[in-house]
């Protein structure tokens, strides 16, 4: 989160300003104020709202940027005001707004798609946390009275964004450190629009690839995978890989994918890839892999996430092992994020198995 703009000035109360602890106490109110519900909700509003696209082109006055968005202007403008705190935009007399370079981040993209997503139906689910942490199960589903990727195959707008985010957002950095110079027909397993595939198939012309999602969501990737030049040499296939998977691939991938099931339903993904798998094929998951021991890493975190909104979790090494042994399938190689030998907390690790 980047952090409030030097110039902000304290609480008209007399509060602690965040940023300016000088004991434990006040480093916790720190850490609580930043990570508080109007922090990320303003970031969400920033998203919605398009603003860090309409401030592309020069400042604009939040009056002008309240016509844009067919919002309040006083409200807006001090949503405006408190974003500029967090140094996304910057404020000069007047109203007026202009865009920093850490708000560029913010025009479109997958960050953008990842805060909307958030900031709505993921986010109600978290007012009901207490529900997932004494049953262990999805809060989504009592909020909305379905999982939630039923929730999205109803819902045509929330589905659109989700898959904006997934499909058209960044490529994990992790997929440049796989080898694909021997395979002969790659196959993305959930892999949405095809945005991976396509990167993977760019630059390697004698390479074919299938890409697998439901029906409801690869309507979009004859367009994408066009666009990348590829379209001719991917086989799209609309279908659960709960209900099987395309043989006859060199290499399977299943890109943040995983982490999205428990354990049981992760077991019958791997298993159906199993079945698909040849003695010489192998499988390359790309995923958070949580460290053993303290320290923060945000796989900690979003592990929560996705016990709260999926029922799914992330991994440690050994409980990916384990589950990779129970569908037949041996650990081969490990690689940390690629910036980073120790492993960064900023990026997925590989891990590839096979028979």
């Amino acid at each position: 989160m980047p952090s409030p703009d030097n110039e902000a000035s304290p609480p008209g109360d007399g509060t602690p300003s965040p940023g300016n602890g000088t004991s434990a106490s006040d480093d916790l109110f720190q850490l609580v104020f930043r990570s508080a519900p109007w922090t990320f909700q303003s970031l969400y509003v920033t998203a919605r709202l398009g603003l860090a696209d309409l401030l592309g082109d020069g400042p604009l006055t939040s009056d002008e940027l309240a016509v844009a968005t067919e919002s309040d202007a006083d409200a807006l403008y001090r949503f405006c005001r408190a974003v500029a705190a967090l140094g996304l935009f910057r404020e000069h007399p007047g109203r007026i707004f202009e865009l920093t370079s850490t708000g560029e981040a913010f025009r479109g993209g997958g960050l953008a798609q990842f805060t909307i997503v958030n900031g709505a139906e993921n986010f109600r689910s978290w007012a009901d946390v207490m529900y997932s942490v004494r049953t262990g199960k999805p809060a989504f589903d009592r909020v909305y009275g379905m999982p939630a990727f039923a929730f999205l195959d109803r819902d045509e707008e929330a589905r659109k964004v989700f898959h904006t985010m997934v499909g058209r957002g960044t490529v994990p950095p992790a997929v440049d450190s796989c080898d694909f110079s021997s395979d002969t027909t790659v196959v993305d397993l959930g892999g949405s629009v095809g945005t991976l595939l396509a990167h993977v198939l760019r630059e390697r012309p004698e390479l074919r690839g299938v890409l697998q999602d439901l029906p409801s969501v690869v309507g979009e990737a004859p367009t994408v995978l066009a666009g990348a030049g590829v379209a001719g040499r991917v086989e799209i296939v609309g279908r659960s890989f709960f209900d099987g998977v395309p043989a006859g691939g060199s290499t399977y991938v299943l890109s943040r994918v995983l982490h999205d099931w428990g354990d049981e339903d992760a077991l019958r993904i791997l298993r159906n890839v199993r079945a698909a798998m040849t003695e010489d094929s192998r499988l390359v998951v790309i995923d958070q892999v949580i460290p053993e021991g303290g320290g923060f890493h945000p796989g900690k975190f979003s592990d929560l996430q996705m016990l709260v909104v999926l029922g799914g979790r992330e991994r440690t090494v050994e409980e990916f092992r384990g589950l990779l042994l129970r569908a037949g399938l041996k650990i081969r190689a490990l690689r940390p994020p690629a910036d980073d030998p120790a492993g960064s907390p900023r990026t997925e690790a590989v891990i590839e198995a096979g028979v």
